[in-house]
């Protein structure tokens, strides 16, 4: 098994994990924070965008691979990987620190959570 369509997701979401890391630590550097975000709110929400993405992806991913194991075929495996991939986005768009909510994050939370369902409802299913 070569995971051929995961692999595809992991590498685009892991460099966006990279990205979201290199920006937090330029904004530590600029602010010369080392630990939490002191009240620094821009550093604090860069720090809650890439903590978002790296809360929900590795899961995710997992998820994708089992069902990329089990058999899933690779048009339910891109179907996956682009609701991840466009869900997340618009979760670290919609993420404010200027209000509780907004429709890009409440899309990206159910976006996320729609792939991940999904993934464990195939996986359960994939064992009977």
């Amino acid at each position: 098994m070569t995971f051929q369509v995961t692999a595809f997701y992991a590498a685009i979401l892991a460099f966006a994990v990279m990205v979201l890391a290199n920006v937090v630590s330029a904004k530590r550097g600029r602010a010369g924070i080392s630990i939490l975000h002191g009240d620094d709110l821009d550093l604090a929400l860069w720090t809650r965008r890439h903590g978002n993405l790296i809360e929900n992806v590795p899961l995710a991913l997992i998820l994708m691979a089992l069902c990329e194991a089990r058999g899933l075929g690779p048009g339910w495996l891109n179907a996956m990987g682009i609701l991840l991939i466009v869900a997340r986005a618009a979760h670290l768009v919609g993420l404010d620190a200027s209000r509780l909510t907004s429709p890009l994050r409440i899309a990206g939370g159910v976006g996320t959570q729609i792939a991940m369902f999904g993934a464990v409802g195939y996986l359960l299913w994939s064992l009977r």
